[in-house]
């Protein structure tokens, strides 16, 4: 059985909410509960998925275990270490075992930088090569380790001279010059074409397995998430309502959102153009300052009874061997 290289337990994340004048003077307090209570364990050598439509948390749970920001409450645990509050030189020393791959490749790279630049930046501030010529040699090795070849011809470009998938490969090979352990790709193909998303989801899944790395890998699109990842988390307004593998979350989905998820996913229908499917889901997604109270998700779901609002909140109860849901009524709507 694979070690478990991350843990998060009970991790949260609240940010303040701008107050009236009026508040102010009744001493009130609100807060958006970005993520409210998330716990996960990782695998050796997993990829993990992190699923939810957009303002659902997943991408601020990936910020939270990079140190990108610090987190209300909660504990992250890595390679056995409780990494939840370190030290600078601490940061730095976890920043080298722990990467992230951003949604937007072009915004995440400086436009005035060369390929070589990009690269060669992150070896700089951890000072890794002995020297110019060393760094260069590693920059070459990477950018063979995403394919990108000869990769002489790509170093003196700049980024606005590549397309969307090239600049990923390069946004990919940025991580791996450092030789990370685990890697947080925050939906990595979102901006790039539908003919490029496999091949890059392909070549990640390699290099993947090649240096047997560890992924956390957040999106909102079930359909690559169930090709790329071993396990997956359904997340809905900052907490986990679905957890298991990806066979079982697709083939056995028992959380109604995780249905909604599935319904909207688009399939190609021979001699039929712009079918819009009906999704089982009603309204907008509530605001995380102002969380429903009982299931979160009773506003939006049409199996809700009044125990989904008047009781407390389910918590994640197994309802097969791995695979974990928040919902009391899970047996009832099969």
């Amino acid at each position: 059985m694979s070690e478990v290289i991350l843990e998060v337990k009970d991790l949260k994340k609240w940010f303040p909410v701008r107050r009236r004048i009026s508040q102010l003077f009744k001493g009130e307090k609100s807060w958006v509960r970005a993520v409210d209570g998330v716990s996960f364990s990782i695998k050796k050598g997993e990829i993990f998925g992190l699923i939810g439509e957009s303002g659902c948390g997943k991408t601020t749970t990936g910020k939270l275990l990079m140190k990108l920001l610090e987190s209300t409450a909660g504990q992250i645990i890595f390679q056995g270490e409780d990494v939840t509050n370190l030290t600078p030189e601490g940061i730095s020393r976890y920043k080298r075992e722990i990467q992230m791959i951003f949604q937007d490749p072009y915004a995440s790279m400086n436009p005035r930088f060369k390929i070589r630049d990009v690269l060669l930046e992150p070896l700089i501030i951890h000072k890794l090569g002995a020297g110019l010529e060393e760094r260069i040699s590693m920059a070459t090795e990477v950018l063979e380790e995403v394919k990108m070849t000869p990769p002489i011809e790509f170093l003196d470009r700049y980024p606005h001279m590549l397309s969307g998938g090239q600049r990923q490969r390069v946004a990919t090979a940025r991580t791996l010059i450092l030789s990370p352990t685990f890697i947080v790709a925050d939906e990595p193909v979102s901006m790039i074409d539908l003919s490029t998303r496999a091949e890059v989801l392909q070549m990640m899944k390699e290099v993947q397995q090649d240096l047997n790395l560890t992924y956390l890998y957040i999106t909102h699109d079930l359909s690559t998430a169930r090709y790329f990842t071993d396990r997956i988390a359904v997340m809905y307004l900052g907490k986990i309502v679905e957890m298991g593998s990806a066979d079982q979350i697709v083939d056995n989905t028992l959380h109604p959102y995780s249905r909604a998820l599935i319904a909207a996913v688009c399939e190609p229908v021979t001699g039929k153009v712009n079918l819009i499917k009906e999704v089982p889901i009603k309204g907008e997604i509530p605001s995380a300052a102002n969380i429903p109270a009982g299931c979160r998700f009773h506003p939006r779901c049409i199996f809700a009874k009044p125990e989904c609002w008047e009781l407390e909140e389910p918590g994640l109860e197994e309802a097969e061997p791995g695979h974990l849901v928040a919902c009391r009524r899970y047996q009832e709507i099969v």
